[in-house]
């Protein structure tokens, strides 16, 4: 048995030891913690960084061979956020299969469920692969036993510290206060010393301190490579900087960021709509920021496995959804055609290509420039600039009014009018909020918008869910804190 600790946290030797025909063999190219201590090799300091992106990916099986009850087929944050929210439903015609999702629906989950489970699972294993390249990366002779030059050892280095804080970001928001392991875990011993939930406050300053480093380290250009443009940029960090701003409520810093982020002169939001999602413009056109890059016919497969569960009749919109677009908004069957069952922002397409596709080419986004032009918004909201905040959700507004729609018309004119004048902060506030929820529907937003909003239990429950307090934060997996012999803590209700 290796050294290195497989998946989840860091007790998953022992609580899967009994289930090894349920795991797949680890990742092509995957670097261990024996490679590590050995003398590396330029490919294995290379394959250290590429391995961890790969817990991004929405290919299917990633971490186990359809384990669908314990969340691991594909990566759960459209069950986690979309169809925990009042915008997603598990499927269009309401069956019996993968109960779990509907227990995440319903909010009557338990800390058993699939969904914290397999979430939990992703991050940390992308965490632990993480550690190891950083490990590698801040060797003082790294350069030299490997002959890696220092440009690219900064880049690489600058991807692993964003990413280590992405994943970071999926823990601390959905979890609350969780273990920080920044190092190899190695030994039992050491998997028992770290099983201890930090302060989410002091996960924050990480996350934050590992951002501002990978912002020094990563070139000044729109893309860290011109031959995989897919990697993690400068951009890309700044912009997660201004998330982790607006998770915390510091505003000011929220604007800062995206100020800087806009100095850059990288992004701009696109002419129409669809095009940040359209398979056929990728790395063509100004608004996606970060994306996980699919790609077909690769081995191992780097395909976007979440197109063939849409294609199993998986991921419908709710009809509270439908409804909270405007008359002729073009933004509502780019996000999903109802009458013909595609969701258009998941297949990358508007025709229903690339469904029931396991292999298919679109990339996922994970962050795009509407989206942080919005978090500019709620930031100058908050501080009183009213005009600045109602300018961005008009921009925002007249982009999806003046976009071609999927039908290939302009809408008429009067659709979408200009939010007018206000001092009313609340008001601007339910403008931005409208505004997020069509604009980003589908994109793994809603719920994690409702909660760190303090709305969620309102809103849930005039939608007749059962939403309490503690459903603000999702469960710890059960099998890590009973593993953990009561050293990690469940949260409160659960």
């Amino acid at each position: 048995m290796k050294k290195i600790l497989f998946i989840g946290l860091m007790f998953s030797l022992i609580t899967l030891a009994g289930c090894k025909k349920q795991l797949t063999t680890e990742a092509v190219g995957l670097t261990t913690l024996e490679e590590v201590n050995a003398t590396p090799t330029l490919g294995t300091v290379e394959n250290s960084v590429n391995s961890a992106y790969q817990l991004l990916s929405n290919r299917l099986n990633i971490l186990a061979q359809w384990d669908w009850g314990g969340g691991l087929v594909f990566q759960n944050d459209l069950v986690m956020q979309d169809i925990a929210s009042d915008d997603m439903e598990k499927k269009w015609s309401p069956d019996g299969d993968q109960p779990w999702m509907d227990d995440v629906n319903n909010f009557t989950f338990t800390s058993t469920n699939g969904g914290p489970n397999g979430l939990w699972k992703y991050d940390y294993e992308g965490i632990k692969r993480l550690n190891i390249a950083i490990q590698l990366l801040t060797k003082s002779d790294i350069e030299s036993i490997t002959g890696i030059t220092t440009a690219r050892k900064n880049q690489l280095l600058g991807e692993a510290y964003f990413l280590r804080s992405y994943y970071y970001f999926s823990l601390v928001t959905n979890f609350g206060d969780v273990p920080l392991i920044l190092k190899p875990v190695a030994t039992y011993q050491e998997a028992f010393e770290v099983a201890v939930r930090a302060d989410k406050g002091l996960v924050w300053d990480k996350i934050k301190s590992d951002l501002n480093l990978a912002k020094g380290l990563l070139p000044n250009s729109k893309y860290s490579s011109t031959t995989e443009k897919w990697r993690i940029s400068k951009g890309a960090v700044i912009a997660l900087l201004a998330k982790a701003a607006l998770y915390t409520e510091k505003w000011g810093d929220v604007i800062t960021s995206v100020n800087e982020l806009q100095g850059l002169g990288f992004y701009g939001l696109n002419s129409n709509y669809f095009d940040a999602f359209d398979q056929t413009k990728e790395f063509a056109e100004n608004e996606d920021i970060f994306v996980y890059d699919h790609q077909s016919n690769q081995n191992p497969l780097k395909g976007n496995g979440i197109c063939a569960p849409l294609g199993w009749g998986f991921f419908a919109p709710s009809t509270d959804f439908l409804n909270a677009f405007e008359a002729n908004d073009p933004r509502k069957l780019y996000t999903v055609d109802a009458p013909n069952q595609n969701v258009n922002k998941l297949l990358g397409s508007t025709n229903g290509s690339n469904k029931g596709n396991d292999d298919a080419a679109n990339n996922k986004i994970y962050i795009r420039y509407a989206d942080v032009l919005l978090w500019k918004a709620e930031a100058q909201n908050e501080l009183g600039q009213y005009p600045e905040a109602i300018a961005i959700i008009n921009l925002i507004r007249g982009r999806a009014r003046t976009s071609v729609s999927a039908l290939g018309v302009l809408p008429p004119a009067g659709t979408l009018p200009d939010r007018l004048a206000s001092t009313d902060k609340a008001v601007i506030k339910n403008w931005l909020i409208s505004e997020r929820r069509v604009e980003l529907g589908f994109e793994s937003q809603r719920m994690l918008d409702l909660k760190r909003w303090k709305l969620a239990k309102s809103v849930m429950t005039s939608k007749g869910k059962n939403f309490q307090d503690k459903h603000y934060l999702y469960p710890l997996p059960q099998a890590e804190v009973d593993a953990s012999a009561g050293t990690l803590k469940q949260n409160l209700g659960y």
